[in-house]
């Protein structure tokens, strides 16, 4: 398998965007809306303040440093990269995509108009990487937080290993 790779900028507004195989994501929350256990966006203390990610069924929810437009690449291997030596904060998690299809959103960012990627089918290790960059071009500076760029890299798994964080950033991270 060729490597498939879209880079893109969305409004992270509310500090997030998503990462999500659509169609079997919304028949899981449709089915579990209504359960108070459940956070919106996988978003647990332990996920905004350690992981800065959500996870739920076929959904991450990538935690960003500003309420803006931020830079994000995604790209699908056939195995896993190498780590990004300048990463301030990795995390890897498991992503179920059954439909082989991804599409990224955010609170103000509808997923029919937000960017989509083609991957392999099945369960994906997904390894979000906190990279420390400039404003992207054609972007103010203005603003609370620090500039990333959000890679996520994902490659297929056999099994599901859980969450892990591969390298601890700041506490204080965000804002």
């Amino acid at each position: 398998m060729a490597d498939a790779s879209l880079g893109f900028m969305i409004d992270a507004d509310h500090g997030q965007f998503y990462v999500q195989d659509l169609d079997p994501y919304d028949a899981w929350t449709a089915e579990h809306a209504t359960d108070p256990d459940l956070k919106p966006g996988g978003w647990t203390k332990e996920a905004v303040y350690i992981h800065r990610i959500g996870v739920e069924p076929h959904s991450i929810s990538v935690g960003t440093a500003r309420d803006d437009m931020v830079e994000s690449l995604i790209t699908a291997h056939s195995a896993a990269p190498m780590l990004e030596a300048t990463a301030e904060h990795i995390v890897e998690t498991d992503i179920d995509v059954p439909t082989g299809k991804l599409t990224m959103s955010s609170p103000g960012v509808d997923p029919a108009d937000g960017p989509s990627l083609t991957v392999p089918a099945g369960l994906l290790r997904a390894r979000v990487s906190y990279l420390p960059s400039e404003p992207p071009p054609g972007t103010s500076d203005g603003g609370p937080g620090d500039h990333f760029l959000y890679q996520v890299d994902l490659w297929p798994s056999d099994e599901a290993h859980g969450l892990v964080i591969v390298k601890q950033g700041p506490e204080i991270w965000a804002g």
